[in-house]
């Protein structure tokens, strides 16, 4: 088990930061992106995230990037807003709905590319509930959080569906098939919930 990056007053300062530029998407229809540098010097730092909505229990948006090209804080301040609003799976978020949202945040390492020479190689290399994923191929692209191993515990499943997300059939391999490796720090509000509770 990886030990945290952040520890807890800084990851409960980026959930309060998704939900504030949710809550001033609603308002304005633009994400709360701030000019001045944040207080705390983690949130300054250049990273990317995955930001995930959830309610009851359910997905209801997830946005994020890959690499990273600003702060954490606007990072997730952006992607907090794409997945409420501009998740094109979805419907833009309701006001009603934010009382039951439960936000969670991936921050994402750096892209680590494997050297493969099979998808044999790749089944055998990979680390289930470790590694997030990204597949290129051409034109094509996806990624994998780690937290879908939940739901795809199986390696040959999980970069099945990958591929599928990406637009190529499932049996698809090629020696021009790029793979890349990362890590994240996932926590939620509900973490915090089910602790005070």
């Amino acid at each position: 088990m990886r030990s945290p990056e952040y520890p807890e007053t800084i990851r409960q300062a980026m959930l309060a930061l998704g939900r504030e530029s949710i809550e001033h998407g609603l308002e304005t229809g633009a994400p709360l992106l701030r000019s001045d540098p944040p207080r705390e010097s983690a949130l300054a730092e250049t990273r990317t995230t995955f930001v995930t909505l959830r309610q009851a229990g359910e997905l209801r948006g997830c946005m994020g990037a890959l690499e990273a090209t600003s702060s954490l804080a606007e990072s997730v301040a952006r992607n907090a807003f794409q997945s409420a609003f501009e998740d094109p799976r979805f419907p833009p978020l309701p006001s009603r709905a934010l009382v039951e949202l439960d936000i969670e945040i991936s921050v994402l390492s750096a892209l680590e590319p494997m050297t493969v020479d099979s998808e044999a190689d790749l089944l055998l290399d990979l680390q289930p509930l470790i590694d997030g994923l990204v597949l290129e191929a051409g034109p094509y692209r996806s990624t994998f959080l780690p937290k879908v191993w939940e739901q795809l515990p199986d390696p040959g499943e999980f970069v099945y569906a990958l591929k599928r997300k990406a637009g190529l059939p499932g049996e698809y391999w090629s020696r021009d098939i790029r793979v890349y490796r990362y890590h994240t720090e996932t926590f939620a509000e509900s973490d915090y919930q089910l602790l005070q509770s």
